[in-house]
């Protein structure tokens, strides 16, 4: 698949998950927020928590698995780490009282069309 399908497929995730995020009420603090490790997807904050939150997007019928099954330990632990920088490099960033990691995982059709969305909280 050429990268700019891929792009294109991220954003249209990334973006329904933080539509998502805002329904349920959060505050979006952050998208493809930029550390010297990497990028964070979506860093969003409610009730005194701090939420680093990892999208990940299939088209239905792509025979890849599920958009979570791609979230693995490797996975868990650059988003940690990327975190971790995200905060000791932001001035000005919101408080909180709690960091929390979910992870969203997005199922879209031929036409980018929502199919199925998994919003888990604390999931790494």
């Amino acid at each position: 698949m050429p990268t700019d399908n891929r792009t294109a497929l991220a954003v249209c995730g990334e973006l329904l998950a933080t539509q998502h995020l805002i329904r349920r009420g959060y505050d979006i603090v952050a998208t493809n927020a930029r550390t010297r490790f990497g990028e964070i997807d979506v860093i969003a904050s409610g009730d005194d928590t701090l939420v680093f939150v990892e999208v990940k997007t299939r088209r239905a019928g792509g025979g890849a698995g599920t958009p979570l099954d791609a979230i693995d330990r490797r996975k868990a632990r650059q988003v940690r780490r990327l975190a971790a920088a995200w905060l000791a490099e932001t001035p000005g960033r919101p408080t909180a009282v709690e960091i929390r990691f979910d992870a969203v995982g997005v199922t879209v059709g031929r036409e980018g069309e929502l199919i199925a969305l998994d919003h888990l909280e604390g999931a790494f």
